[in-house]
């Protein structure tokens, strides 16, 4: 049963899309099931996800709990707080969150949340309007502003400039809008002549102001700024420990089940825009021009773990509460047996 109330109550507002994840090139394998795994166990799942691409991967499961008597029960919230509430009373079990967001709910929690899989990996563009910008370097002297403020798209920017020899607020400036719709909306009234914006706002925005062209991708900068096989992780899902412990079928199941569900949105943009339209309020169009820019993954167990340890490392060294003080041990990592 999906909290529909809820959801449609988003549904005039879609430009309020809230992305902290975001999106960016596609990892989708090519055979698809045509609907996602039964579920086996019958537990009651409570499942949250904030509106925008962080929910992209979870259209099909969400489409069948609203035609079937399935036992997942879908929100979907509008600010990463109310994940939190949700998680922090037990009203979520699984939920998709940033990734720095669940390294801080590990330690707030004294290690009741775990990292289950990847789902997002880098969504981050530099868009210019009247601007020529080619290189990291070539930002020297210029003002930028950005979104994302005190989440990773700030340390993202901030670490990217420092690796290319340049310092935030000296000789880069940048400032911040509170929200990514926000900053969307500035860019195309031709307000802002250079920002840093995830998907989908970016291709909403060069839909709107022809003018606007994407000059750099950061998720290849930031490839290019580090040596440690860290990979730019925007997204994630997340259990907490003690539904997990309780309830290890399920979990077992959601996650067969998410997996299908990704290869689905990957593999079928339009069909995901229609539901991303319905479950979601993020309009067809804008939705399916996204999705195959949005890097809507499915990363789990060992290979999660390797990726994301140096990501973290990198986020703690630039800032360590970025990821909660400290940087999670070895049971933050939800590795099935």
């Amino acid at each position: 049963m999906i909290c529909k109330k809820r959801i449609f109550a988003l549904a005039s507002a879609f430009l309020m899309l809230i992305s902290t994840a975001g999106c960016g090139t596609t990892k989708a394998n090519s055979e698809v099931p045509s609907s996602v795994p039964s579920q086996i166990s019958g537990t009651k799942v409570h499942v949250a996800t904030l509106k925008g691409p962080t929910g992209f991967g979870m259209l099909q499961m969400m489409d069948q709990a609203a035609s079937e008597n399935s036992s997942y029960e879908f929100s979907v919230d509008t600010a990463p707080d109310e994940i939190v509430s949700a998680l922090a009373s037990g009203n979520a079990d699984i939920a998709a969150i940033p990734t720095n967001l669940a390294a801080t709910l590990y330690q707030k929690t004294s290690g009741n949340i775990q990292m289950a899989a990847v789902n997002t990996l880098g969504v981050l563009w530099l868009v210019t309007n009247g601007e020529t910008i080619s290189s990291i370097q070539d930002l020297k002297g210029k003002s930028i502003e950005a979104s994302g403020e005190g989440a990773i798209p700030e340390y993202a920017l901030n670490y990217i400039l420092q690796k290319n020899g340049l310092e935030p607020g000296k000789d880069v400036t940048i400032s911040y809008s509170s929200e990514h719709s926000e900053l969307a909306a500035k860019v195309i009234a031709g307000k802002v002549s250079i920002a840093v914006l995830p998907e989908p706002f970016v291709t909403q925005v060069l839909a709107k102001n022809s003018e606007v062209k994407r000059s750099l991708d950061l998720t290849s900068e930031w490839d290019k700024a580090t040596s440690d096989g860290s990979v730019l992780s925007m997204g994630c899902l997340v259990v907490r420990k003690e539904f997990a412990e309780k309830n290890p079928q399920a979990v077992h199941d959601f996650l067969k089940s998410y997996e299908s569900s990704t290869q689905f949105a990957n593999s079928s943009p339009a069909e995901a825009a229609k539901l991303a339209e319905t479950y979601l309020a993020i309009p067809a169009q804008v939705a399916e021009k996204a999705i195959p820019n949005c890097n809507i993954v499915y990363i789990d167990g060992q290979k999660m773990k390797d990726s994301i340890q140096p990501f973290l490392q990198v986020l703690y060294d630039f800032n360590p509460k970025s990821v909660g003080g400290a940087l999670p041990q070895d049971d933050f990592y939800y590795i099935e047996n």
